[in-house]
C-alpha cells in the first residue's frame, strides 16, 4: 500500500459509496487494475487490504455523520425520549427504531454471505457480473418510479425490514448498497430523495459495527501495528472529502433526475470487468 494507491482508492470510495454504482465493486476494479499494471498478483495484501477498505468506509462514515448531523441529533434525542416516556409515536423516534430493525435484518442476511463476499475480492470478473446486475436493479427502480403515481416520504415497519434485507444482499461486491436500497424503496412507493436519506442513515450502524468488530475479531495486535498507517490516513481524508461533496450533489441530482444514467454506467463497467478479467488477464 502506497500513497498514490491510497489517494486513488480513497477518491474511488468517496465517489462510489453514495452513488448507486457499488463502492465495493469499484474498489475491486481499481485494486485489480492497479495490480495488473504494476504486475502484482491479484491475491495479495490479505488483511491489510481489508482493513484499508474499512478505513476508507470510516472516511465516508464521517461524511454521512457531518452531512446529516442535525438529523442524527434529532433522531437520537427523539429515540431516547421515547424510551424514557415509553411512547414511540414521534416520527423521528419511529425512524430510529426502523433503522435498528433494518440493521438487524441487514446482519441476518449479510453475515452468512461473509465468506462468499470476501472470496469475490479476488475474482473481479465475477464482481463485474454483479455490477451489471446493479445496473438492472437501478433500471427497474426507475421503471417503477414512472409507474407509481403516489409516493410517500415516511418509512414503515414493512419497508424497514425489506430495505434491511436489500442492504444485506449488497454485502456482495458489485451490488450497490445505495442503489439496491433506493431502488427497492422506490418499488415500495417511497420518494426517491426520502429513500436516499434513509439509505444513508441506515448505513451508519453497519459501518460502525464492521469498523469495530472486524479488527478485534480477525487481527492480532502485531499485524495491526505493521500496516502502512500514513497511506491509511491519506485514504481516509480523501474518502471523507470526496464522500461529503458526493452526498451533497447526489441528493440534488436525485431531486431532479433519473438514475438510469447510473444503470447504463453499471452495464458498461460490468461488461468491461467480465470481459477484461475473464479473457485478457
Amino acid at each position: 500500500m502506497n500513497l498514490i494507491q491510497a489517494i486513488i482508492m480513497g477518491l474511488m470510495q468517496g465517489l462510489t459509496e453514495f452513488l448507486p454504482v457499488s463502492s465495493s465493486g469499484h474498489l475491486v476494479l481499481t485494486s485489480s487494475l492497479y495490480k495488473f499494471f504494476t504486475h502484482k498478483d491479484f491475491v495479495t495484501g490479505g488483511n491489510e487490504e481489508v482493513v484499508f477498505d474499512i478505513i476508507l468506509h470510516l472516511g465516508t462514515l464521517l461524511a454521512v455523520i457531518l452531512f446529516f448531523k442535525d438529523d442524527i441529533i434529532k433522531i437520537t434525542k427523539s429515540f431516547f425520549n421515547a424510551c424514557i416516556k415509553k411512547d414511540f409515536s414521534d416520527p423521528e423516534a419511529k425512524l430510529a427504531v426502523f433503522i435498528l430493525i433494518g440493521t438487524f435484518f441487514t446482519i441476518l442476511v449479510a453475515y452468512p454471505l461473509k465468506v462468499v463476499s470476501e472470496s469475490l475480492i479476488n475474482l473481479p470478473y465475477i464482481v463485474g457480473i454483479f455490477i451489471f446486475i446493479t445496473g438492472c436493479i437501478l433500471y427497474l427502480g426507475e421503471w417503477a418510479a414512472e409507474k407509481i403515481a403516489t409516493k410517500k416520504d415516511k418509512v414503515d415497519l414493512k419497508t424497514a425490514i425489506i430495505l434491511g434485507v436489500a442492504q444485506g444482499l449488497a454485502s456482495i461486491p458489485g451490488i450497490s448498497r445505495s442503489g439496491s436500497t433506493i431502488s427497492t424503496g422506490i418499488f415500495l412507493g417511497l420518494d426517491r430523495v426520502a429513500c436516499a436519506r434513509y439509505s444513508f442513515l441506515l448505513s451508519l450502524p453497519i459501518i460502525v459495527g464492521a469498523s469495530i468488530f472486524y479488527p478485534i475479531l480477525e487481527l492480532d495486535l502485531h499485524e495491526f501495528l505493521n500496516f502502512n498507517w500514513l497511506s491509511f490516513a491519506v485514504g481516509f481524508i480523501v474518502s471523507f472529502i470526496s464522500g461529503y461533496f458526493c452526498i451533497k450533489y447526489f441528493l440534488q441530482f436525485l431531486g431532479k433526475h433519473s438514475m438510469k444514467v447510473f444503470a447504463y454506467y453499471c452495464w458498461t463497467v460490468g461488461v468491461f470487468m467480465f470481459v477484461f478479467f475473464k479473457f485478457f488477464v
